[in-house]
């Protein structure tokens, strides 16, 4: 019989004490705060992805880990429902098409604005919806709608959106404009129009009012947000594919949901200037 050495055996004996220390679970804070010790990326962690670089008003600054900005504050939230401390929290960055495509992710969970739909959901898991879009009125400046600061101020004006959208069925039913809404066939046409003087402003929902204001429009300035018609699309978190975490992450984000925090956090980050409530 073949001997082994001495330090080999020692190896082995430490080797079996470890695995049998991390199968109790016992000091592995992902399993006693968070409620499950299995499916996070790292244990102790909790994974956050998001994407380089990530956008106001989503992540002010480019910097979720400070916690403000709607969705890093959203995560946060979620991380604390689920038992980690802030300090536990870690990000990691990725493209949008990365985060929903199939296949190992280097995160617990990704927010980037992902709408929950059917066709990304046979790649990943989401989350319950943690946002529902709303309707939002974009203008630039010099335009007389610049100074609206209620929908009554906006009926005697042009406005205009994406024909077969939702935000032109809410110019028609929230904004009621006698002039009727203006019709175009895409957001492109309708964001030329405004940009040209040919309309007074336009409908777009919020994530493309920010994109619009901040990067397209010369002059682009978000008016207000529309009451809420209940057909926004809905963004949530999104996981590996069958996750272990889903359930938990689903329950985080319902009890956020439930307890106001999540309107608290919209109203905080995604209200007020940037963009506020128009009645």
């Amino acid at each position: 019989m073949t001997r082994r050495p001495l330090a080999a055996i020692l190896i082995a004996a430490s080797a079996t004490l470890a695995l049998a220390a991390c199968s109790s679970g016992s000091g592995d804070p992902a399993s006693s705060e968070s409620g499950s010790g299995d499916g996070y990326v790292t244990e102790g962690k909790f994974t956050v992805g998001t994407g380089e670089p990530a956008y106001y008003p989503w992540v002010i600054d480019d910097a979720p880990e400070s916690g403000e900005g709607f969705e890093s504050a959203v995560a946060y939230a979620v991380a604390e429902q689920l038992g980690f401390a802030a300090d536990d929290v870690v990000w990691v960055r990725s493209t949008f098409d990365q985060a929903i495509a199939p296949g190992p992710k280097d995160f617990d969970v990704n927010l980037q604005q992902f709408s929950i739909t059917p066709e990304r959901a046979e790649n990943v898991d989401f989350s319950s919806p943690y946002y529902e879009t709303t309707q939002v009125v974009v203008t630039v400046e010099g335009s007389p709608a610049a100074s609206a600061t209620s929908i009554a101020d906006l009926q005697g004006l042009l406005i205009g959106a994406q024909t077969g959208t939702t935000s032109f069925d809410a110019i028609e039913q929230e904004i009621a404009p006698t002039a009727g809404a203006q019709v175009f066939n895409t957001n492109d046409d309708a964001k030329l129009a405004l940009q040209n003087g040919q309309v007074d402003a336009i409908v777009v929902d919020l994530p493309t009012a920010f994109y619009l204001t901040g990067a397209e429009l010369d002059g682009g300035k978000i008016v207000g947000q529309l009451p809420t018609t209940g057909d926004g699309d809905e963004f949530g978190l999104v996981l590996a594919k069958d996750s272990p975490l889903t359930a938990d992450v689903t329950a985080a984000v319902d009890a956020l949901r439930e307890d106001g925090t999540l309107d608290e956090l919209a109203t905080t980050w995604l209200g007020g200037d940037a963009a506020p409530l128009l009645d």
